[in-house]
């Protein structure tokens, strides 16, 4: 036995995961895709915590005008995350693990702006929360699978925006479809 260390103790760990923990230098964030990809995971959340900050929804017939806003930011904010990332594989799975964190920040946020509790019937922040969620991750699954598509083209502008226009259009379209009676 010797006490030489292996091939894979001389490799960082960070990469050994593929690149998927938290960066380990804090002069990574200073990256602007560091940042990019942060705030497009963010998006979605904040953007419902100033709309139930602002103005809540008192009711849950209808969709709001925030609730296809939030999905829509939930779904361009994970082609933005998603679009850091090199290779197609890694693009797709960024884009759809971005979309999973905001829409659970994003329901995390309609469960918090809540205020009392209700008996029977779920909170409309709640309810807005939850219906953005689910059209915002409609919207990024296709968004995904063209960024799978895209992630070899040189042009990160067309990386993000092509995604993100699919994937906010599916959104809207997903939106109403969850207020049907």
């Amino acid at each position: 036995m010797t006490d030489q260390p292996s091939p894979d103790d001389l490799v960082p760990v960070s990469v050994r995961l593929g690149d998927v923990v938290a960066p380990e230098n804090p002069e990574d964030w200073t990256r602007p895709l560091t940042w990019a990809a942060a705030a497009g995971m963010l998006g979605a959340p904040l953007v419902a915590l100033a709309w139930f900050w602002l103005a809540a929804p008192d009711g849950t017939k209808a969709p709001a005008i925030g609730t296809w806003l939030v999905a829509m930011a939930l779904a361009v904010g994970a082609c933005l995350s998603g679009a850091t990332q090199q290779g197609g594989l890694r693009a797709f799975s960024g884009t759809l693990a971005a979309a999973l964190f905001a829409a659970l920040a994003t329901v995390a946020v309609g469960l918090m702006s809540a205020g009392e509790r209700q008996v029977g019937v779920a909170s409309p922040t709640l309810g807005h929360a939850v219906a953005a969620s689910v059209a915002g991750l409609a919207g990024a699954l296709p968004a995904g699978l063209l960024a799978l598509r895209l992630a070899g083209w040189r042009s990160r502008r067309m990386r993000i925006l092509a995604p993100a226009a699919v994937g906010a259009g599916v959104a809207v379209v997903v939106v109403p479809l969850l207020f049907v009676a």
